[in-house]
């Protein structure tokens, strides 16, 4: 398995990590923040991200993308994470658009797919709720036959990129008990629909994510993506693809926050000396470093099992988001503490890194629970 960049992916990785410097995501994410913008990125951006190209990457030149894979995918996003860069791609591409992608019929595609790879419209998937960590197969949101279609109750929370998203995938039980995989079933909800109420949902990280209401709200049958009942397989799919993207993301934070602190260490002194001297420090940076290099490999594995179609492609996957939620957790808060009094402040960006590390931690499954899968696919 290749574990590194080929020349077109350092070709990518070089016009993204430019291109996203460019855009100073940390001074907007900062602006936007205290703003209260609900939205939490910037439209204006977003559009030059879909006139670059990324948002077709994962999808098939069938569909109007680019025909590449997780591994392309996972390029973009470690240059987004790298300086924090608030646009919703991991939840509009990977988790919204590619459901579509994976589920939906041609004149679904046509529909709600085409609009959003041309950037006219967003998609976000609802499929999280309060009580699931990280369970794919929770569902208390539900679905009822009616004479047309189904009538749609229930609450979806956090329903990431969810504010100024223009069609929602929603995640609904037509049939059996909150934890079982069969009678999951998803719906194209429009966000106008009567009865849908979005609610923003400020995250620790400042980024765009709400609370879906659904009240009696109804739908036809052209609505249904995929089989009704038969959804989970397609979800895991899109779940587990989402979650390397969001792992990449992460390993691009941990990275930055560690080269941040490494540069601050050679240039803070006390004691008449540089504190990179210090021994004991150079020891927390070394592990760090490791750190950041295990979690390297192990999203790169995941996403390259994930385009070959591994038979262990699950288990890497659970691999890699343990790692990067360990690793960006562990960087952060070093970094902090390396930094010293400045970087309990808000004045400085360092804790902007360790907020976003603990909130993609427990985004789309901890380590604690990626750990459990991986035991569960092992047979343990």
């Amino acid at each position: 398995m290749q574990l590194v960049l080929n020349e077109d992916q350092l070709m990518l990785a070089r016009t993204a990590t430019d291109f996203v410097a460019s855009t100073e995501p940390l001074a907007r994410l900062r602006k936007l923040r205290d703003s209260g913008d609900a939205l939490s990125f910037s439209p204006a951006v977003w559009a030059q991200i879909v006139e670059l190209g990324w948002t077709g990457i994962p999808f098939s030149e069938a569909d109007g993308g680019l025909g590449l894979g997780v591994a392309d995918v996972v390029v973009v996003t470690e240059a987004l994470g790298r300086l924090l860069a608030p646009e919703p791609f991991v939840p509009s591409v990977m988790l919204g658009a590619r459901t579509v992608a994976l589920a939906g019929t041609a004149e679904q595609k046509a529909a709600y797919l085409s609009p959003a790879l041309e950037g006219t419209s967003r998609i976000a998937l609802a499929h999280d709720e309060l009580r699931a960590r990280g369970d794919l197969r929770f569902a208390h949101c539900r679905a009822e036959r009616t004479a047309t279609g189904y009538r749609l109750n229930g609450e979806k929370s956090p329903v990431l990129g969810g504010v100024g998203a223009d069609v929602l995938c929603v995640v609904a039980r037509t049939s059996g008990g909150d934890r079982d995989a069969e009678g999951l079933s998803l719906f194209v909800v429009s966000k106008d629909a009567p009865g849908v109420v979005v609610q923003p949902l400020r995250r620790v990280d400042g980024a765009n994510a709400a609370t879906l209401t659904l009240r009696n709200v109804d739908v036809n049958d052209a609505a249904v993506l995929g089989e009704a009942g038969k959804a989970f397989g397609v979800l895991e799919t899109v779940i587990d693809g989402a979650t390397v993207a969001l792992a990449g993301e992460m390993l691009g934070g941990m990275a930055e926050a560690l080269e941040r602190t490494l540069q601050y260490l050679k240039e803070r002194e006390q004691f008449g000396v540089k504190i990179g001297t210090f021994q004991a420090l150079q020891h927390r940076a070394a592990r760090l470093f490791i750190e950041v290099e295990l979690a390297r490999s192990a999203v790169m594995a995941a996403a390259r099992a994930l385009d070959e179609h591994a038979p262990n492609a699950k288990e890497l996957v659970s691999i890699a988001k343990a790692r990067a939620s360990d690793g960006f957790s562990l960087v952060a808060n070093e970094a902090v503490q390396m930094f010293g009094g400045i970087g309990m402040t808000d004045e400085h960006d360092i804790g902007f890194f360790m907020k976003r590390a603990k909130a993609l931690e427990i985004t789309l499954g901890d380590a604690a629970y990626h750990r459990r899968r991986f035991a569960d696919l092992r047979g343990f």
